[in-house]
């Protein structure tokens, strides 16, 4: 009998992605299916599989793996079967919705309560809106529909149109530090950081849905496991990291720092994870570098110097390289030109290639790579300005004066499907 090849695409259809996300299907790898009841086992078991189930994996007609999940953190094989989760946030890679963006960076100034808006074609300031106070991060939603601000001590968030640039009215979100969204899209969850609580929200009304305390003081930034199961947190102010399982919601683990690593000290600020997943780097403040977690075993496996005040991690668009930005100080007041920089890690490697100085002194503190990878934008947390490098040549072209510490920038439009929260934690 002739054998038939079946598209497993075609046959699954497009998946049930929440609030209008725009389906771009994966790697169509075509399956021999010998017998007719082949192809009903693989579209019942596309139909069932749950949000946070594992990864389903299927052998193509070239013998490599493909995954066909859309329930976890993003994860895509490249063309020899290995995971990258961010290979679908390549150069210029924008989504339909994305692309309609209007290309705008937005810095929210948290010690005078507003965000600035800045051309990144021309490098100069368009206007400086109002918003709650302490306004921390500007947080793509996960349909990449909405830009939030996030006014930490108004508990409230001002939503941004990107199609225009403008901002609207502010809701009420109790306590919002930081935002992230659940790998399927359903669930917002509000880092409430005073609080040391996570509060699970439905993704299109804010509606609140379960709060989570936890023991984790100064609850901050949060990366996802490769399969969607497990999201890793930093405590900020009593140096853990905290492990929430994402299906029943709770936490499950945590992990006191080592003390002696680096310069001594525990202060954990930014997460990021590894192409492959296999492991998480988390920026440490005090450390002034960057410790290498496995996300499975918990368990530190390594540690990156990089610079004074490490805060913020970001990939390039290859997802080749990370990008750490040394706030310049260790601790969270300061003053203005510290010793600021861009450290430059090979993640596979895990270490450190180049160093790139803010000249004259500076605190780079948190931002986005743009949508074609050639710069770095990052807010000067001290300094009152924004930093743009040249990621070719680690060259600072721009000092932009903004407001009075400005903080969780985003550069927008960035490629990606869909937005975990934070500033970009695009997939």
């Amino acid at each position: 009998m002739k054998r038939r090849v079946v598209n497993w695409a075609a046959l699954a259809g497009a998946p049930n992605l929440p609030h209008g996300v725009p389906w771009e299907p994966r790697a169509r790898a075509k399956i021999p299916l010998r017998r007719s009841c082949e192809c009903a086992v693989l579209l019942f078991a596309i139909a069932c599989r749950g949000a946070h189930d594992r990864p389903v994996r299927l052998a193509g007609a070239d013998g490599r793996l493909h995954y066909a999940s859309y329930g976890a953190a993003g994860e895509v094989t490249d063309s020899g079967g290995a995971i990258n989760i961010y290979a679908a946030t390549t150069a210029n890679a924008l989504s339909p919705i994305a692309a309609r963006a209007k290309p705008l960076v937005y810095v929210p100034n948290s010690r005078s309560h507003s965000v600035t808006v800045i051309d990144p074609t021309t490098y100069s300031v368009v206007r400086t809106f109002n918003t709650g106070e302490v306004p921390q991060h500007v947080v793509p939603s996960y349909d990449l529909k909405t830009l939030w601000v996030l006014n930490n001590s108004s508990s409230t968030l001002t939503p941004i149109d990107p199609l225009t640039g403008n901002n609207g009215a502010p809701i009420h979100v109790d306590d919002p530090y930081n935002l992230y969204y659940s790998p399927d899209g359903r669930l917002a969850i509000v880092v409430a950081e005073r609080r040391e609580r996570l509060d699970f929200r439905d993704a299109g009304t804010m509606k609140l849905v379960q709060s989570v305390r936890t023991e984790c003081r100064g609850i901050d930034h949060m990366e996802f496991t490769a399969d969607g199961r497990y999201m890793i947190a930093t405590c900020e102010f009593n140096g853990r990291l905290l492990k929430v399982d994402l299906a029943q919601r709770k936490p499950i683990a945590y992990l006191a720092l080592d003390t002696t690593t680096g310069n001594g000290g525990a202060m954990p600020q930014d997460v990021r994870s590894s192409p492959d997943g296999s492991v998480f780097f988390v920026a440490d403040m005090k450390a002034d570098g960057v410790r290498v977690i496995d996300p499975v075993r918990f368990t530190q496996v390594g540690f990156i110097h990089t610079g004074k005040g490490t805060h913020g991690l970001y990939p390039s668009r290859d997802g080749r390289l990370l990008y750490a930005t040394n706030r310049g100080w260790n601790t969270l007041r300061a003053g203005p030109h510290g010793e600021g920089s861009i450290s430059v890690i090979d993640p596979v490697a895990r270490v450190v290639v180049a160093n790139w100085p803010v000249p004259g002194g500076g605190s780079p503190d948190m931002g986005n790579v743009t949508a074609d990878g050639k710069e770095l934008w990052v807010s000067g947390r001290y300094d009152r300005e924004v930093y743009v490098f040249d990621t070719s040549t680690g060259r600072l072209t721009h000092r932009i004066p903004v407001g009075k510490e400005p903080h969780g920038l985003c550069v927008w439009p960035q490629p990606g499907r869909y937005s975990l929260g934070h500033t970009g934690n695009m997939r």
